[in-house]
């Protein structure tokens, strides 16, 4: 009977550790996922902080307000864009010094956020300033001074930029090729982020068409018109890398393809042409002519690699992307309107200006950017910016035949108001047609010195006509300013 037992408790137990194998090996697997799970939403909360402070729904940024006076927003010099101050009524006040001047670049911060307000929250409402001197400010019973910011915005060049687009809307970009840094931007129609309260209702419901809170700049989207002529170029380049200075075209005014005609701006009659010249006059007949004998993959690749229908490398603002394709039915008139910068293509000003910039910095795009560093009101840095390589656009060599072709604009072509100067200008205009009356947008896109770019400025005029005659004089002030020349 003992043996019995004795085996049949030995039994017993080999089968309980032969069950309890499996739920051991479950219960591992089960705890190394709930580890990892922990791991991940630890990880991700930290490199996603500002995001999730900057959520709305996050009360976490109310008891940061209580406690903290947003930070300052200051211009590449040290001048004072934003600032807060308490208002009659004791509650907190947002003053922009600047009022319209740095309305879409700067932003608000009430009604929602915008501008840098909206891209620099999370350090505009955290401090970082040193213990010792927080007993300073609860003694005198005052709330902490949140972190600085400072942008990469010229005041001076900004000033110079919203003048001299007056009370025309359109939209100016200014920016340095080699870092990337956003030294202007201005957008008109505009607001008094001073008033924002008070004239949110009236905006909002606005019917107008002013649409006075879209930063144009970055969200307008217009035909590029004579500008795009940049990419048809390009295109032709890259069938052509070795023999495309033996292009020949003899413009007569218009250009008619399969029964499909495009003409002139004004109907002008540019004559005798090769590719330089054809730029440089910006021929409508020539480019259309271009335009037809291109590969539809070879427009398409050159369209993807300057990002068009894509998304761009910004991160400090709200934008729209660009939009252009060569014509699935590959219907001549189309692929004509296309070569030219109209029909169905579309593209913001900074989209643009980024192009500009890449060719400017030998087909490098530098990532463009708009805070220069964060820091303590008592001076401690606390987030540096610094330029970064987006990636090339472009090579080299492409770059460097579209720079020199850019340069004949000025001096042989549509933008020879730049000519003569102190200073060397290269770019190209634009007359982007918007309606079926001809009506159109006034373009520029450019760069100085125009053999070692510092500065692009690209210019949008809406319904003001030739960028010969409104946008290039705007490039001009521009450009004098950013090279003081009086």
């Amino acid at each position: 009977m003992r043996d019995t037992r004795d085996t049949r408790t030995k039994r017993t137990g080999k089968r309980k550790k032969v069950r309890s194998y499996p739920i051991m090996v479950l219960s591992g697997i089960y705890v190394l996922l709930f580890v990892t799970m922990l791991g991940y939403i630890f990880n991700y909360s930290m490199s996603h902080k500002q995001e999730f402070i900057n959520n709305d729904y996050n009360t976490r940024q109310k008891i940061l307000l209580k406690q903290n006076q947003r930070g300052k927003i200051l211009s590449r010099d040290g001048d004072i864009l934003a600032y807060s101050e308490k208002g009659s009524d004791g509650k907190e006040v947002r003053v922009y010094p600047y009022g319209k001047e740095f309305a879409h670049a700067v932003g608000y911060s009430t009604k929602g956020k915008a501008g840098i307000e909206a891209f620099c929250n999370y350090y505009l409402i955290n401090t970082n300033l040193d213990l010792s001197k927080k007993v300073a400010y609860d003694t005198k019973g005052m709330k902490y001074p949140a972190d600085n910011v400072t942008s990469t915005l010229d005041a001076n060049l900004q000033e110079v930029a919203y003048n001299a687009l007056s009370s025309r809307k359109g939209a100016i970009i200014v920016s340095n090729p080699k870092t990337g840094e956003i030294l202007a931007m201005v957008s008109k129609p505009d607001f008094d982020p001073n008033n924002l309260e008070l004239e949110w209702d009236n905006m909002v419901k606005d019917t107008s068409g002013e649409a006075k809170l879209l930063n144009r700049a970055t969200q307008g989207l217009y035909p590029p018109g004579s500008t795009f002529k940049i990419v048809t170029l390009l295109s032709y380049l890259r069938e052509h890398p070795t023999d495309y200075a033996n292009y020949k075209f003899s413009c007569n005014g218009k250009f008619t393809h399969e029964g499909n005609t495009i003409s002139c701006y004004h109907g002008e009659n540019h004559g005798s042409l090769d590719l330089e010249r054809s730029f440089a006059k910006s021929c409508n007949s020539s480019f259309a002519n271009i335009g037809v004998g291109l590969k539809p993959e070879t427009f398409d690749g050159v369209l993807h690699d300057l990002k068009f229908n894509q998304e761009l490398p910004i991160d400090f603002c709200r934008y729209n992307k660009s939009s252009s394709s060569y014509p699935k039915d590959h219907a001549i008139s189309q692929v004509m309107q296309l070569s030219i910068g109209q029909g169905n293509t579309s593209i913001t000003p900074e989209h643009l200006n980024l192009i500009t910039c890449a060719i400017a910095n030998d087909g490098m795009l530098m990532k463009p950017y708009i805070v220069s560093e964060v820091k303590s009101e008592d001076g401690k840095e606390i987030k540096k910016f610094s330029p970064e390589e987006y990636g090339k656009l472009l090579s080299t060599s492409e770059s460097q035949v579209i720079r020199r072709m850019m340069g004949k604009v000025v001096n042989e072509g549509t933008a020879s108001r730049l000519k003569g100067l102190s200073y060397t200008a290269a770019g190209k205009t634009g007359s982007a047609e918007f309606n079926d009356a001809k009506d159109s947008h006034a373009w520029f896109t450019g760069f100085a010195p125009a053999d070692d770019p510092e500065v692009c400025v690209t210019i949008i005029v809406e319904e003001a006509g030739s960028g010969g005659s409104y946008a290039v004089p705007i490039a001009k002030r521009v450009f004098d300013a950013y090279f003081g020349v009086e």
